[in-house]
């Protein structure tokens, strides 16, 4: 069962209204009717968030799992100049009070608290699990922002001058952004379908936005040992969007002692979207797998105690 609701959100640059969908099971499964899961979902930053929302999260509904999804300010069909984060502190705090509003819902309470994050939607997940360190079941990471490659890492001469511009003109698109869908969906069909949808982000960047993504970047890979939750690393072997070597680093650094990496060779950024239909099919089979074992591992310590 889809459900698609505004919330009005309030916070420092203004109050904004976003775009929450909730996609719940028509009917639990055997297995997971004494703990039905709640998987909380982010996006990518300038994907196509509701093509994936639909795919990923019907699958996920449909194996027995409630998912929460929300477009950022800027992002979907949210309020906000498109492609524009004026903070990703309020970003990630206005994420935060919304799902776990959502976990404590009376129908939630007792529920594991998986989150889920694509590309830039990772570090966003990453921020989560840092500001509530204890209170999310697991992660679920889909090629995720957590390391800038060296080759693209700017010198601090340049990062101090992005900093005092993006402040002046926070809003100016002039940070080139190369045409990501032609390097992260093989299916030519499947692009044309992202191309053609009006709430996928085309263009350059805003300063403010890629400062912002460029300190939260470089703050996450600094700290890749605070990781501590249960969590699976999915990436593309040739993805050429996010370098596959920054999972790697977040996998040797964690300090979780549940973590798991799948790198996928010959797959590209669009994990869930544009893949031939058996390689997507296996990669949704391998995801089902870990929230099951998982929430499966929590059934048996209720059984024990």
């Amino acid at each position: 069962m889809l459900s698609r609701f505004w919330l009005g959100l309030q916070h420092n640059s203004g109050r904004y209204m976003y775009l929450s969908i909730n996609y719940r099971p028509a009917a639990l499964l055997p297995e997971l009717i004494t703990i039905p899961s709640t998987v909380q979902k982010l996006h990518a930053n300038f994907d196509l968030n509701n093509l994936f929302k639909l795919d990923t999260a019907t699958r996920l509904a449909n194996k027995g799992y409630a998912v929460y999804g929300i477009d950022y300010e800027g992002h979907g069909e949210s309020s906000g100049q498109q492609g524009y984060i004026p903070s990703f502190d309020d970003l990630v705090k206005d994420c935060s009070d919304y799902f776990i509003s959502v976990c404590e819902r009376q129908e939630n309470k007792e529920k594991s608290r998986f989150l889920l994050g694509v590309s830039m939607g990772g570090a966003v997940v990453i921020l989560l699990h840092r500001r509530e360190p204890n209170y999310w079941s697991g992660a679920i990471l889909l090629a995720p922002l957590c390391k800038i490659d060296d080759k693209m890492k700017p010198p601090a001469f340049l990062i101090s001058i992005l900093k005092k511009l993006s402040k002046i003109i926070p809003t100016w698109k002039v940070i080139p952004a190369k045409d990501m869908i032609d390097v992260a969906i093989k299916s030519p069909e499947k692009r044309q379908e992202v191309r053609s949808n009006p709430y996928c982000y085309k263009g350059n960047l805003p300063l403010r936005t890629g400062h912002e993504l460029l300190m939260v970047s470089l703050d996450i890979e600094k700290n890749l040992h605070q990781v501590s939750l249960p969590f699976l690393v999915m990436h593309g072997g040739d993805d050429k969007i996010i370098d596959p070597s920054g999972s790697q680093l977040l996998y040797n650094s964690a300090s979780s002692s549940d973590k798991t990496l799948k790198l996928y060779p010959g797959m590209w950024h669009g994990l869930t979207f544009g893949e031939p239909p058996e390689i997507v099919e296996r990669f949704f089979s391998d995801m089902v797998a870990w929230l099951d074992q998982r929430t499966c591992m929590k059934d048996q310590d209720i059984i024990s105690s």
